[in-house]
This record gives structure tokens, sequence and C-alpha cells, in this order.
């Protein structure tokens, strides 16, 4: 995510207004990863339209952050009800543009339906004042909206990520731009008609159809409060950076490449039928997958063969038939960097136990893959992995499996499995991320806040951390 910074670039903002900031209008293009083929080729917004869009989400702020928490729970409660009626229609966006299997599809969706059912019933509750003893007579923290949030999201869940954010910053009282990415443009197309058909305010949700070079000047556009990126480490570094220059708050969920540790006195069939999911679901494209399989010495054969039986019976295919396990990868670059990956672990020694190739077949397709003896010095290791690829690493003992999941540069999520539970409190109190899921799969939850360490981000979405993310919090202090 880059922009001209040159004198007179780009970035060369001498005012609120974009209108003389962005140059380049390239063809945003959706292409169905299952077949290669070019599904659309959609216009990115011209400059007059972008200002007109700020301008309405400007103008709605007001009027919205006024209408109050019932009136706001009455949108989302429309939207969940919307979202549900026609799970399948939207699911099948989803595998079209970006591969996802279509019960994965319509699971994420029915999931954005229940996380706006989650934010209608508990926003007030969340952000209710909270009284404080002092000097004064009376004094409270109070919780108001910031204004227009930018919301710049990625494709591999095109629909939670938008309303993972949307739903509480919208409760708080916020309103919302969204920048997706180019390839789910239809995704972002249709949410926002999602929101206008249940009654949405002018402005209060709309999608800006632009490409990401141009995020710079609209970042620093007066009229923006505050940035939420899901993405790269480089994207979200770029956003940092810019959000930054301009004193703006900003939460950032960038990549992860999860631990998942076994233990000597784990359950190894459970371990391995969760390592699975935890690994192939969403054919791998997912920043809290798991990816990096730490196993204790005593149960490593034992665990690999587990792993590597059960993930034979994936069935790979068309992502709209609903026996599909594995689509393709969203876009052919994902699957050469995931190829070389891959290759160059094993020409540093990894031992290759499953796939290791491209399916012959059209589209983005490849093989469900395992790759045991694995040492920190390897791609497989080191890098983060986005797509249906696992490593397998060798632990001596607890120590050694602890040093190894802490041994990276990212922290978002991990796993422990271990019959010793009083252990394993212990153990996750030393392991760098910002959750871990013991004998568990990790997942994202309403209920719980969601985030990451290190270079894998900073802030917290969900629960009641999440909205008040984006909100003012104000000392109220009465003489």
């Amino acid at each position: 995510m880059s922009w001209d910074s040159s004198p007179g670039g780009k970035n060369d903002i001498e005012s609120k207004g974009i209108l003389m900031t962005i140059a380049v209008r390239d063809a945003i293009q959706t292409i169905n990863p299952a077949t290669g083929e070019l599904l659309h080729e959609h216009a990115p917004h011209s400059r007059e339209q972008i200002e007109h869009r700020l301008d309405r989400a400007a103008r709605a702020f007001g009027p919205w952050r006024d209408l109050g928490f019932d009136g706001r729970a009455a949108l989302l409660r429309r939207v969940a009800e919307h979202l549900r009626k026609f799970k399948t229609s939207f699911a099948t966006i989803a595998c079209i543009e970006m591969g996802k299997p279509i019960v994965e599809a319509e699971a994420e969706v029915e999931k954005c339906a229940w996380n706006c059912e989650f934010y209608a019933e508990g926003a007030a509750s969340y952000l209710a004042a909270e009284p404080e003893a002092s000097s004064a007579t009376k004094s409270y923290v109070a919780f108001r909206p910031l204004g227009v949030v930018l919301a710049i999201m990625p494709w591999n869940f095109p629909y939670w990520q938008v309303f993972r954010f949307a739903a509480p910053a919208l409760m708080a009282g916020n309103v919302a731009v969204l920048k997706h990415a180019a390839n789910v443009t239809g995704c972002a197309l249709e949410i926002e008609r999602i929101f206008e058909m249940c009654g949405a305010p002018e402005g209060v949700f709309g999608s800006l159809l632009v490409n990401s070079r141009e995020m710079g000047p609209i970042i620093d556009d007066a009229r923006i409060a505050a940035v939420t990126l899901t993405g790269s480490t480089g994207a979200g570094s770029s956003v940092a950076a810019s959000a930054g220059k301009a004193l703006k708050k900003t939460v950032l969920e960038l990549g992860g490449s999860d631990a998942f540790i076994v233990l000597a006195d784990a359950d190894l069939d459970a371990a391995a039928a969760t390592a699975v999911k935890a690994r192939f679901q969403n054919a791998g494209q997912s920043c809290i997958a798991a990816k990096r399989f730490i196993v204790e010495e005593p149960v490593h054969d034992d665990f690999l063969a587990r792993f590597v039986a059960k993930t034979k019976t994936l069935v790979v295919g068309d992502p709209q038939d609903y026996r599909t396990q594995v689509g393709p990868l969203a876009r052919e670059d994902l699957r050469e960097a995931l190829e070389r990956q891959v290759d160059e672990s094993v020409k540093r020694g990894a031992k290759l136990n499953l796939g290791g190739k491209r399916v012959e077949r059209p589209g983005f397709y490849y093989e469900p893959t395992i790759l045991s003896e694995v040492t920190p010095s390897m791609p497989m290791f080191r890098e983060e992995t986005f797509g249906p690829a696992a490593a397998v690493i060798r632990a001596r003992d607890v120590e050694h499996a602890i040093e190894l999941a802490n041994d990276s540069e990212f922290g978002l999520g991990g796993n422990l499995w271990t019959r010793d539970i009083v252990r394993a409190e212990t153990i996750a109190a030393r392991l760098e991320s910002g959750s871990v899921f013991i004998n568990g799969m990790t997942a994202s939850d309403p209920r719980l806040p969601f985030g990451g360490v290190k270079r894998s981000g900073y802030g917290r979405e969900l629960s009641d951390y999440g909205i008040k993310e984006f909100v003012n919090i104000q000392t109220v202090w009465i003489a």
C-alpha cells in the first residue's frame, strides 16, 4: 500500500479535499479463482464521487450519533435478518470472487448476523457512563463516538471482516466508509446495498472503489476521524505511518503465524482432527489459521501420521459444491508465493509428507500439503504462509516448544494441546500472542476481544474492548 510522496505528488495535500490528489484510475478487476476467468471490471470512483461520499458520511455523523442506541440497534437487527434471509446468495458471491467453499461462506454470513445482533443488544451496556469519585459533586466517564471511521478490509473473509468492524463502530455512533480489497468488489457493493435496503440513513455506511495506492490522501482527509485495517504487515506499516502523520487513531489486525503446540500428554486424535480444520479451512487463507505445528518429541511421529491421514480425506473442488472442503487460493500470486515457501523449505531439508504441488485443473488450486522436520531457518517457519500448507516442527520438550512458539515476529493467536489444564494456563501466560486456545481451535467470537501483539498489530476488535476503540473516552466533572 503505497503512494506518491514526492512534492506535488498524490500526497501533496493542501486542504481537506482530495480532488487534486488522486490521479490514477486503473480498472478494478475481479477474477474467478476457480477458473481464472475475468468476472467483472469495475470503474473506480471518480474524484467527484469520492468527495461526494466523504461529504455524505461527514453529514450523516451528527444525526446518526444523536439517534441513540435504540434507533441504531433497530437498523442492526434488520441487517441481521436480511443477512440470514439471503445467506446463500451472499455466500455465492464470495465463492465466485475469492473461492471460499459455500458451506464456509454461508457460515460466515451467519456469523455476521450474530455479530450485528450481539452489538444491537449489548452496546448500550458496554458504553454506559461510568461514575467515578473525585473532588467534584459529580464526575463520570462517558464514551462518545469519533465520527467517520475508514475501514480498509481484506478479501479472505469478505463479509465477516467488514461486519466485525461495522457492527460495534456503528452502534457506538460512528459512521463507516469501506475500502474493500479489489478482488471482492462485488461483496463490497453488496454490503453497501444491504445497509441501504435495511433503511440506513444516507452516508452511514458507504463503499469507496479506489486503488490501494490512493489511500494516503484519503486517510489524511480531515473528514476521516480514525482508521482500521485488517491486512498484511506491510499494509499495516503504511497505514500506520500515514495515520500517525495525521494524528489519527488506528486499529491494525495484521498477519499471523500461529503456533499449534501439541504436548506429550495431549489427546492426539482430537488434536489432529482440529489441526486439519485449523490449517485448511478457507484453503489456509486466514491470519489466525494454525500454521506452525510444534509437537513434543515423544508424540511427534504419532501426531504427524494422524494429521497426514486426516488431511488426505479432504475434498478439493469447486467452491460452489457443498461437498467441497478446500477451494482454490484467491489469486495466482498467492499460489506462487506458497509454492516458493514450500519448495525452498524442502530444499533446505524439510520432508514433504503430503501434497506439494498444484492441482491439475483450471483455477488457482494447490494440494493440501504437510511438511515435517521444519526448522526456524526455513520459510515455512519464518514467514506467514497463506495457503493450504502446514509446517510440523519437532520440539525436544515443553520449554523448547514454548521457545519455538515465541520465535516469530508475529503474535496473533495460538493453540495448546494438553490434558493438564493447570500447566496449560501457566504456559499460556508465557506465550506471546493475543489469544491462546487450549484444546480447541483459534477463532474470533463477538464475546471475546480479538487482536495481536508484535507485528500482528495493535488494538482490539469485538467484545466491550473492541467497541471502545473508536470512541472519545470523555471525563465529565461537575462542581
